[in-house]
């Protein structure tokens, strides 16, 4: 049974905020506020939906009473106990701890891994992949950071994704991603197996990570791209280095001074991946299942071309939908693994 007082209890506190934000408070503490009742709010939906079939239900086998009500009263109690396990089972995901992340933009890192220039190549579908995910959830995808080989593939690229639930989504494709398919390069028509990395991080903030300008280089270099068709023609392109980890962060677009801007929020991106991957060793370690063990050396899945079919080995779960998936149709795949994480944690709550 769901504890009525815990519900309580953040019934009031929505209703509080609410009636904070009505009233007018200080751009800051609206700041604050706003982000906590919106975190709220689809929680408060779920506690009054349930209580609502609570009620229903008491109201129907009430009715039974009537004997000229009976019939219908039973079809509706059957009808509701049916219906309640599914709305206390939504009501206890929503109840889940929540990563205080999920709602941020995310930095996605791509780079090819074992398999040459066939890996560079697969590292480009993915970008594609992801960039037509994003066209298809109304999410903004901006291109920070983009190295290309002669052939079209991917040596690095870096991406900015905003909109609603990005990192909470996203967060899971962090990985090795592995191929199987004949290569356009390959002229035996063998089928290679090749890899790329991909790491998706949350976006942090200034107030998150304070990086002290002496703990960091900042270097301005002319940029370079392939077959030198976006060549700069003046030393616009940035290279910062973070001494204290040695972590080097590039940035090659037109603007110098946009190119500082992305470099910084990559980098305080990975700073601040790295302090949450800290804090949270010691929960994962005691956490009896999870998506992954989040360590972005692990293979997650694999594309084989030849077969049409994609596999997430972290769930065991194999779709013959790779055309679609590979055109930005992840949506199956993710939320298939958002229920696995969820299912998780709620077992690991009740252990």
């Amino acid at each position: 049974m769901l504890p009525q007082d815990k519900l309580d209890q953040i019934t009031r506190r929505f209703e509080f905020l609410e009636a904070k934000l009505s009233a007018g408070t200080s751009a800051a503490d609206i700041a604050v506020l706003s982000r906590e009742y919106s975190d709220l709010k689809p929680v408060v939906a779920q506690i009054a939906a349930w209580q609502q079939g609570l009620a229903d239900l008491a109201e129907a086998e009430a009715m039974r009473a009537d004997p000229e009500m009976r019939a219908l009263a039973e079809e509706e109690v059957a009808r509701l106990k049916d219906t309640l396990p599914a709305l206390e089972e939504a009501l206890r995901i929503a109840l889940l701890p929540r990563d205080a992340a999920d709602a941020r933009p995310a930095i996605m890192e791509i780079r090819p891994g074992t398999g040459g220039e066939e890996a560079a190549l697969f590292a480009a579908d993915l970008l594609r992949m992801y960039q037509r995910h994003a066209e298809t959830m109304g999410w903004q995808f901006q291109i920070l950071e983009l190295s290309e080989t002669e052939l079209g593939g991917v040596k690095e690229a870096v991406a900015r994704i905003a909109g609603e639930g990005v990192f909470a989504r996203l967060k899971y494709e962090s990985g090795v991603h592995r191929v199987q398919r004949v290569p356009a390069t390959e002229a035996g028509g063998r089928i290679h197996t090749s890899a790329a990395t991909v790491a998706v991080l949350p976006e942090a903030e200034e107030v998150d990570i304070d990086i002290p300008a002496s703990d960091i280089r900042i270097d301005t270099m002319r940029a370079s791209g392939a077959g030198g068709q976006h060549v700069n023609t003046t030393d616009s392109a940035v290279r910062i280095t973070h001494i204290p980890t040695g972590i080097v962060v590039t940035s090659s677009e037109k603007s110098q001074h946009q190119n500082r801007a992305n470099a910084m929020a990559v980098l305080r991106a990975r700073l601040y991946d790295m302090e949450r991957g800290r804090a949270d060793a010691a929960r994962a370690a005691d956490r009896k299942a999870q998506v992954g063990s989040g360590d972005r050396s692990e293979r997650i899945r694999t594309y084989n071309f030849p077969q049409g079919r994609m596999t997430d080995h972290r769930i065991n779960l194999t779709l013959y939908a790779l055309a679609q998936i590979m055109a930005g149709d992840l949506g199956e795949v993710i939320d298939a693994l958002v229920a696995h994480d969820q299912a998780a944690k709620l077992a690991e709550m009740e252990a």
